[in-house]
């Protein structure tokens, strides 16, 4: 499954880099880019690990940056 969703508060290209470095980590995760400048998340996971990898992404971008979020809506 692959989806993208809008990021708020982004801050700097150098975090974004570092976020996507921590997602492409996780387990299930096929692919995934960060982009600071269109503010987005394009996250593609394995269908039975959907759910986990992106609560796991979604933390892993808190780590980097405690104002940033993703809108899962």
């Amino acid at each position: 499954m692959k989806k993208t969703f809008h990021m708020n508060n982004l801050d700097c290209a150098n975090c974004a880099a570092k976020m996507e470095r921590a997602i492409l980590k996780i387990d299930g995760v096929k692919s995934a880019t960060v982009s600071f400048f269109a503010q987005k998340l394009v996250l593609e996971a394995e269908d039975d690990k959907w759910d986990a990898a992106l609560k796991a992404a979604c933390e892993a971008i808190r780590k980097v940056d405690a104002d940033c979020s993703v809108n899962l809506k």
